[in-house]
């Protein structure tokens, strides 16, 4: 009989069951099931030092004891590999499993040394850190959210909001509204190696984020990288998220991300400061209005924490962000513009950073396209024709030549011109000037021309650079100029045909 079915034959007893529907419930004999309870009870009333032991089983390994115990001594660090080669050559024959188990057993393991809780003085120190929860919110559904939690070292108060993702905007937003919660910030700041602050390390020494310095050095506090591996450095910062999980969000419901947001403000932190620490014995809030002295005062004005990133003016004139599409004004197609993007809105800028538009943000991935009308080409059909001609003379002498052409002989010449406009948003601007004075040289005046030239002799820009959220400014500091200049027509001559074929053929 295993011992599962004994403890369920005195679980069963103990539950009321009789010894006779026992036995026919497990189909043992009845006898059998009063021996089990007569041991058991037997085993109860007996003290423990005279329960019978249970011989140990003999193993291969017993005859080979004392060579094990030399060896051990003789090389502390042996693995269990290399013992199981030695033994072997002493003539053992066993598996190499009970081999790691008796050198477990045997080899003294180090203690690790406990860590010790570290105190800092008011002001000192706090700690910021996100976790990843994923929630089933009502109106919303499951997704994944992230906990900002910046906690100060002495009170132990602490600033927490769910934001979508993890971001250098998200993270340097959520330190501002922190520091204006708790009315100041701590001397020093610890982190782990999240990229926003930490882009690696050489040796022992953090390499800082040069932007997240700039962030720290506006608000006068010092960012501190804890080694990697080590979640203990930050301890105040990881226990209160399993508190998040057990507590916060345990037999809850909330309806959105912003439900859950105005739970925590509202009602959460405040119970939490109200609350006598753990570790403290006193509440948060009374704490930290000893604190609050010590921290770093605020600056006079809030950092800036608007993410700028570049987007190129598609034919529709319309700019991409986060899957969504907002209009600019069509005279801007083909430009690489400056966008400011906040919590709330979305600034598109001009090559000379003056604002051109704004408009509300849409939430990422809904698919929506904003447009206003006065963005759209207007019925002044002069006044269209003269912006599209002032945009092809920025493109070499023969841009403008290749306009005049394109509108007088093609039927939709002007939408034509939109696209070819468009088409820096794949290629270089020095690839397209060369690929009009080539459609200029063989009378090939159309859309289509210009993009067989430039899908035979140009590469489309790298995706990095073409999709890329942030694009360094050009060395001479004019947004919309490509710094590197147009190519001499007598680069191409060599893939001209010797023969002359008629002016108005386009090329291949």
């Amino acid at each position: 009989m295993t011992e599962l079915e004994r403890l369920e034959i005195v679980r069963r007893v103990h539950a009321g069951a009789s010894f006779r529907a026992i036995a026919r419930a497990l189909r043992v004999d009845r006898k059998t099931v009063a021996h089990v309870i007569h041991t058991y009870e037997q085993q109860r009333e007996m003290p423990s030092s005279a329960l019978p032991r249970p011989r140990p089983r003999r193993s291969q390994l017993d005859a080979y004891a004392d060579h094990i115990a030399a060896l051990i001594e003789r090389y502390p660090d042996i693995t269990a590999v290399r013992l199981d080669e030695e033994l072997r050559a002493k003539g053992f024959t066993g598996g190499y499993t009970i081999v790691k188990e008796r050198l477990r057993r045997l080899r003294p393991h180090a203690t690790r040394a406990p860590v010790i809780r570290f105190e800092t003085g008011p002001g000192v120190q706090a700690q910021m850190d996100y976790s990843s929860f994923d929630i089933a919110f009502t109106e919303e559904g499951r997704r994944r959210v992230y906990a900002f939690s910046y906690i100060l070292g002495y009170s132990r108060r602490r600033y927490l909001r769910f934001v979508e993702g993890q971001d250098f905007a998200t993270t340097v937003r959520e330190h501002v509204r922190a520091f204006e919660y708790l009315a100041g910030a701590a001397t020093v700041c610890l982190y782990d190696n999240m990229k926003v602050v930490v882009h690696g390390w050489d040796g022992e020494q953090p390499v800082y984020n040069t932007r997240f310095l700039a962030f720290a050095f506006h608000y006068g506090f010092r960012p501190w990288a804890c080694r990697p591996r080590r979640p203990q450095t930050k301890g105040k910062i990881e226990k209160p998220f399993f508190h998040i999980t057990t507590h916060l969000l345990n037999a809850r419901t909330f309806a959105s991300l912003a439900h859950l947001n105005a739970f925590v403000a509202e009602t959460w932190l405040p119970q939490i400061d109200a609350r006598p620490h753990a570790t403290t014995g006193r509440p948060p809030l009374v704490l930290w209005e000893e604190e609050r002295a010590h921290l770093v005062p605020l600056p006079a004005h809030a950092y800036d924490t608007a993410a700028v990133v570049y987007r190129v003016v598609g034919p529709e004139w319309h700019i991409p962000y986060t899957q969504n599409f907002y209009s600019v004004p069509w005279s801007h197609i083909g430009l690489a513009l400056p966008v400011r993007v906040t919590e709330t809105e979305l600034v598109v800028y001009g090559p000379g950073l003056k604002e051109v538009t704004r408009h509300t943000l849409e939430p990422p991935g809904a698919g929506r396209r904003v447009t206003k009308p006065e963005h759209a080409p207007g019925r002044d059909e002069q006044r269209r024709h003269e912006q599209l001609a002032a945009r092809f003379s920025e493109l070499g002498p023969d841009g403008p030549r290749f306009f005049e052409a394109l509108v007088r002989t093609r039927r939709y010449g002007k939408d034509e011109a939109h696209r070819v406009l468009a088409l820096l948003a794949t290629y270089t601007r020095a690839d397209l000037v060369a690929a009009l004075e080539r459609a200029c040289r063989f009378r090939a005046f159309s859309l289509t021309a210009i993009e067989r030239i430039l899908t035979a002799q140009a590469q489309p820009k790298p995706p990095l650079l073409a999709l890329a959220e942030e694009v360094t400014l050009p060395r001479d500091g004019v947004l919309g100029h490509d710094p590197v200049p147009p190519r001499s027509t007598a680069d191409y001559l060599a893939l001209l045909d010797t023969a002359d074929g008629p002016e108005d053929e386009e090329p291949a």
